[in-house]
């Protein structure tokens, strides 16, 4: 074990994330032991168990700490026309989920039922939905179908990031593409997006537009 250092509480817990961060990016779940955790960030069991009472409740500061700096490295430009929004906010995404994969998958398989974790994805899809409403002008749509519509297509594009890190059966362009692609598919009927393909933001509602 390394020399132990003295660190206020909140530098020792942000020094806990980190160790825990890259071991559970690095190895499956259940392969992460917090022996290792508390040995690699040199510290004793019952020091890391004071901060973090269990492994879940680790993992689940983790994932929250990944989807906050997620959400600070996509920040929308409604300057810029749609797709390109789109594009740059899932390049961001899938870099991390592909630099990250085994955490991924931890918190999108192996613990998919645990509440604690859906309230951090939750969260983080509430929160993309409102940037994509406020940033594209889609906020504009017909009744509560676009942020529906929005939220769908979020939780669509989890679960193909989820098939691709686990069988790699197409490429990360194919990914991406799809995923922008199902979107601007979705929305057609309901939204006029000509605009906001070549220009920054403000699609409209189709019209004229008639609920079935």
């Amino acid at each position: 074990m390394p020399p132990r250092r003295r660190l206020a509480p909140t530098e020792r817990r942000s020094q806990l994330l980190d160790t825990g961060a890259r071991l559970f990016a690095a190895k499956p779940y259940d392969e992460v032991f917090m022996e290792e955790v508390a040995e690699r960030a040199g510290v004793s069991r019952a020091l890391l168990y004071r901060h973090f009472p269990n492994k879940r409740d680790l993992f689940a500061a983790v994932y929250q700490q990944a989807a906050d700096r997620l959400l600070t490295r996509t920040e929308l430009d409604p300057a810029r026309p749609v797709p390109e929004q789109l594009r740059a906010g899932l390049d961001a995404h899938i870099d991390y989920f592909a630099a990250n994969r085994h955490t991924v998958l931890a918190a999108n398989r192996v613990l998919a039922g645990d509440p604690v974790i859906q309230t951090v994805i939750t969260g983080e899809l509430t929160e993309l939905r409102r940037r994509l409403l406020d940033s594209t002008g889609l906020g504009d749509g017909p009744g509560d179908m676009v942020p529906a519509a929005l939220m769908s297509w979020l939780v669509f594009v989890r679960a193909l990031c989820v098939e691709w890190l686990t069988h790699q059966a197409f490429s990360r362009t194919e990914l991406r593409e799809m995923c922008v692609g199902a979107l601007l598919g979705t929305l057609r009927p309901v939204m006029d997006l000509d605009h906001a393909l070549t220009a920054g933001g403000e699609a409209h509602p189709a019209a004229p537009w008639t609920a079935p």
